[in-house]
This record gives structure tokens, sequence and C-alpha cells, in this order.
């Protein structure tokens, strides 16, 4: 990569676009509502389950300006999901800003493996065993989402939801290929502890991106 180009991906204002796509969003709180996603490049935290593995290697993923990112994201919604990937990999600072600058309201699904950067309006936390989050997202985040793989994954759940604030949702999801087998001990464990909620993939069920 050109040095000029990579100063500008290091400042963010251009970012390895794997894809962009207006849809209906699947997970978590705001299941059901229609959202813009951002899908950006790059990923090392490397969950063996990820489902969007071509997200992780961001050299093959075109650097775009973020500029043309933000003006594409307002032709479809006043609601734009960054993902990937790992989208904290980069810094989000200028994108949010100049999503801000269209009144745009800024979700991001992360891991928190890496400093928060960026404006938000809403963040899901979806930690990782395997590289766990930055201290400092565990205040901000508006909702945590476990990933249930195995039984280990409710200690997990527990132990992550002890370090969150008080207003922040709590969810369960089953990961996509064990969920026939993880659901009914999901539904048990809810049933048992009220304070958590069941995040389902619909858009799997949907058949839509």
């Amino acid at each position: 990569m050109k040095k000029e180009i990579q100063d500008l991906v290091n400042q963010g204002k251009m970012l390895p676009l794997m894809e962009a796509f207006y849809t209906i969003q699947g997970e978590g709180f705001h299941k059901g509502t229609a959202a813009y996603f951002i899908r950006v490049g790059g990923c090392d935290v490397g969950c063996h389950w990820c489902d969007v593995k071509e997200s992780w290697n961001p050299d093959i993923h075109p650097p775009t300006s973020a500029d043309d990112i933000v003006n594409e994201a307002a032709k479809y919604s006043d609601t734009i999901v960054i993902t990937g990937g790992e989208p904290l990999t980069w810094d989000m600072t200028y994108l949010t800003n100049k999503l801000k600058e269209k009144a745009l309201k800024i979700h991001i699904e992360t891991s928190g493996a890496y400093p928060l950067t960026g404006v938000w309006d809403w963040i899901c936390l979806s930690p990782k065993k395997i590289k766990l989050p930055q201290t400092e997202i565990y205040s901000k985040a508006h909702e945590l989402k476990v990933i249930v793989y195995n039984n280990s994954d409710f200690q997990f759940a527990e132990e992550q939801a002890t370090q969150v604030n008080g207003n922040c949702i709590l969810y369960l999801q089953p990961e996509w290929s064990k969920r026939e087998k993880m659901m009914p001990l999901i539904v048990d464990y809810v049933m048992k502890n009220p304070k958590w909620r069941i995040s389902l993939q619909t858009h799997k069920y949907l058949n839509i991106p």
C-alpha cells in the first residue's frame, strides 16, 4: 500500500471496506428495524466460529474514502451500524464525525478488544474470551451480547456482566451452528436468570443479509 494511502487509513479517512448494505437488523435490542450496515475489514480476534472470516484480512478489502462511505450511507437510512471484522481496529473518529454531520444515528458492533474511538449512539459489546475488551468500554456499552457456543460461555457471560454499567441490556445468543443444541440450555438459563434476554440471528431465519 502506498504511504499516502496508508497514512489516510491510519487517520481513519480511508477504511478497508468489505461491504455496505441496507437491511433489517437481525440481532439484539434493535432487531427488526431497518439500518444501513458498513462492514469494515480487519480483525485479529480470531473466533473459530466466526461467520465472516473473509473480513479478517484487511489487505483484501480496498481502502475506501470515508467521505464516500458516508455519502452512500446517507442515501439509505438514518441508522448506521458499523461492524466488521473488528471496526475498532481503526480510528473511527473521522467516519463517525462525518456521519454525525448528516444527523445520522450511529451504532457499533464490537468485541471491544481495541480502544474505543468515535462518537456512538449505541454500543453493542460482544466480548470474546481470546481477546478481552478494553476496560473503558464496559461503562459505555448499551448492550452486552455474549455468544454461547458451549456450557462454559454461561460463566463467561456472568463474568462480563459484572463489569458493564447497570443500564446495559444483557443478551445471550446461540452460535448459529450450535443453536439447536444450545438453545434449550439458554432458554432454561434465562428463565432462571431473568436479567438476561435471548438474542437470535433473525436475519438468518429471514434469509436476508
